[in-house]
């Protein structure tokens, strides 16, 4: 409890100080979601039936927030605001990751056994994005809101887009604030900058 409170005072700006702490414990439904996972992956580890997703199900319901108890998720992990946000049965999450709401950690429909992805630490993944199949993200990754992701993606990269194209990377860092949406490049418009810019030499020659 004490990390998934850390973490939170860490990455929202509108927790602060002693009145944050009672607000992040009394009204973050990624904190009730988070802190109901753990008891509920507990008992699913212990090979109990049922009462495992009964209860990731009434969260779901209370909260907005569905986690499979079958995910494995490490240290520090912050879900800000929350709502719709899902992940499934044979996601791996590591320590240090930050989900804003809407994202979804699913499958494809089409597998079997390990179906969900594998997250890395210290990966932050926007709003409304999706990262789905079994694919690997690496660590130290920033995933731009809206983006679809279905390829592999390596350490300190930055990926967005759909399907999620590699905007930034070579072991350079990403953002210096893991919040700063704004600062993601739109592949997009870089591609269309470039087709301009080709445009303009082709008729600067005549062509």
């Amino acid at each position: 409890m004490i990390d998934l409170i850390r973490a939170a005072m860490a990455r929202d700006p509108a927790a602060r100080g002693v009145s944050g702490v009672f607000e992040i414990v009394l009204t973050y439904s990624g904190f009730h979601a988070t802190l109901a996972y753990r008891a509920s992956h507990w008992l699913w580890k212990q090979g109990i039936p049922f009462v495992p997703r009964l209860i990731s199900q009434i969260v779901r319901f209370v909260t907005g927030i569905e986690i499979h108890p079958g995910a494995e998720i490490g240290r520090r992990f912050f879900i800000d605001h929350g709502m719709g946000v899902v992940i499934g049965e044979t996601t791996v999450i590591g320590d240090n990751v930050t989900l804003y709401q809407g994202v979804t950690l699913g499958g494809t429909g089409k597998e079997t056994g390990k179906r969900h992805p594998t997250i890395g630490s210290d990966v932050v993944i926007g709003c409304g994005a999706r990262v789905l199949g079994d694919i690997v993200i690496g660590n130290d990754v920033r995933i731009g809101a809206g983006s679809v992701v279905v390829k592999p993606v390596p350490d300190d990269c930055t990926v967005v887009g759909v399907p999620a194209r590699i905007v930034r990377g070579n072991g350079k860092k990403v953002l210096d604030a893991p919040l700063a949406h704004g600062a993601i490049p739109d592949p997009i418009v870089s591609r269309l900058t470039l087709i301009e810019k080709r445009l303009q030499e082709l008729e600067g020659r005549g062509v």
